[in-house]
């Protein structure tokens, strides 16, 4: 399975669900409406992820989103066991999951190659040079290639959560990935999004929804106004 038969749709945003909630009830309530507003104003994805939550967490809302019935394209990042996202993924029809890294020295390579040959059509995001995670030590283009390997799409970030993505780190990853899906995952605004998204090729986003803080409800407006803003990126010509 490719990216680009996952998302169908021109510079893909995919939102954040952060698990975040006083309580268990409260954290599934949470991650149902986000799903719901993210759906019904037009953003093409979410990651379902224990950031302020668990694995069960994870489990529950996949399994209950299901019953809902969502059609809003699903994913899943377990960041305390990020191998786990595969049967997770499997079990509830979510079509991704996002690894954090997928770079040599950052992910047990067998385990990951045979999860990989076992789910095929779960696409992977796979992060390279991803916020929070060491350096290997090599240059860039072999960072982009040992991760292209690994994965569907590339994802990079700055250096932290919301922070803005430099624009010179887009451009030096794009010039040597080419045409292979490239995304941003980190510190896209309603500000910076036309720029950022004139050179990725979609943009994973959490913060900038939750006004600058994940435990933060989502802002709706926010939602709506910077999905304008990617409309006008759709429709430009030759992008």
């Amino acid at each position: 399975m490719k990216f680009e038969e996952v998302f169908t749709i021109k510079k893909p945003i995919i939102g954040m669900i952060h698990l975040a909630g006083k309580d268990k009830a409260d954290r599934m309530r949470r991650a149902l409406y986000e799903l719901d507003l993210y759906e019904k104003e037009g953003v093409d994805g979410a990651i379902i992820e224990d950031y302020h939550g668990s694995v069960e967490d994870v489990y529950d809302v996949l399994k209950e989103s299901n019953t809902k019935g969502f059609k809003i394209i699903r994913g899943v990042n377990v960041l305390s066991d990020p191998y786990s996202s595969f049967s997770l993924a499997q079990e509830f029809g979510a079509r991704f999951v996002q690894f954090d890294s997928v770079q040599s020295g950052h992910i047990d390579s067998r385990k990951y190659d045979r999860l990989r040959n076992q789910y095929k059509d779960i696409v992977v995001l796979g992060g390279v040079r991803f916020k929070y995670t060491s350096s290997t030590g090599d240059s860039l283009e072999e960072d982009i290639n040992d991760g292209r390997n690994r994965c569907d799409a590339v994802v990079t970030t700055g250096d932290g959560t919301g922070i803005e993505t430099p624009l010179q780190k887009l451009k030096d990853f794009k010039s040597i990935l080419e045409k292979f899906p490239f995304i941003v995952g980190a510190g896209v605004t309603k500000e910076n999004v036309y720029q950022q998204l004139m050179i990725a090729d979609g943009a994973i986003i959490g913060s900038y929804f939750k006004n600058s803080y994940t435990m933060n409800k989502i802002d709706r407006e926010r939602v709506r106004s910077l999905m304008d803003v990617v409309n006008e990126v759709r429709n430009t010509r030759n992008n």
